[in-house]
């Protein structure tokens, strides 16, 4: 990847972390934390990686993602408003009455989003189950998920990462946001997931470990495992940190859902334009 394209994307996923903070100031209320520490990841894959069309937002070839941790909505919104499927003004009305962009990913409502998510867990059973139907209909289209480390306390999500080896889901590319802590605390003391890349390769996945920050290391990843083509499905382990881009919030389960006030949000909102 050329250093000019590895500074695009940087950018992007900065203006991405400064529409968030904007969205969520203004409608006080939504979640920062988890946002951030996927700027980079969305960034990457919706400006470098995926084939996807504003256009044409159900065109049948497209790449599929799936954002299995919902909550982390506004920075899904900023990327799509940002790639053309709706105007940035919409970001403004985030969780209004009435708005297309409600607290969580609705495919009913706004362009661009390929499945409802929220209750956690149910984002990757989704992103399973669509993999498989592309794989059905020889389909060289893949599915991008990301999910959350708190969210695989959820059953659900090992029942998923059980059949995705069963039906060779190889086209299937799942990110893991591992950036240590979940509403209620870390999550080392709310339920220990580690050692988790070795219980997803004890479930037959491919998994890679990388700093879910460094847009080079995301791009390595992401390109090694679509050239496996081995049967088996995709795991990267992406460690980040939580309300990444703004000092006062990185590692602190209190901006997992908490709104800044106007004093937080002019800080926050600094800090973000000196990196721009």
């Amino acid at each position: 990847m050329e250093n000019s394209e590895i500074t695009k994307l940087s950018k992007i996923a900065n203006e991405l972390r400064l529409n968030v903070l904007d969205s969520v100031y203004k409608a006080q209320s939504g979640h920062i934390g988890g946002s951030f520490s996927a700027a980079e990841i969305i960034s990457y894959l919706y400006f470098h990686c995926m084939n996807v069309d504003p256009k044409k937002p159900n065109w049948a070839k497209r790449d599929r993602f799936v954002l299995s941790k919902g909550h982390a909505a506004p920075v899904l919104y900023s990327a799509l408003a940002k790639k053309g499927y709706f105007p940035e003004e919409q970001l403004a009305t985030l969780r209004q009455i009435g708005t297309m962009l409600q607290g969580h990913p609705d495919m009913l409502k706004t362009p661009g989003i390929d499945m409802s998510t929220g209750s956690l867990g149910q984002g990757l059973a989704a992103a399973v189950g669509m993999a498989l139907g592309l794989k059905y209909l020889s389909s060289a289209s893949y599915v991008y998920c990301v999910i959350g480390d708190g969210e695989i306390d959820e059953g659900e999500i090992w029942e998923s990462i059980m059949n995705a080896p069963k039906f060779k889901l190889d086209n299937l590319i799942v990110f893991l946001d591992r950036n240590g802590v979940q509403l209620d605390g870390p999550t080392s003391k709310v339920m220990n997931i580690d050692p988790v890349a070795d219980k997803f390769r004890a479930f037959n996945w491919n998994v890679l470990s990388i700093n879910g920050h460094r847009i080079p290391q995301i791009d390595t990843a992401v390109v090694l495992s679509q050239s496996l083509q081995n049967g088996k499905p995709n795991m990267i382990v992406a460690n980040t940190t939580k309300g990444k881009g703004v000092s006062f919030m990185e590692n602190k389960s209190y901006w997992h859902g908490t709104a800044p006030n106007l004093e937080q949000y002019t800080k926050a909102r600094k800090e973000i334009l000196k990196k721009l």
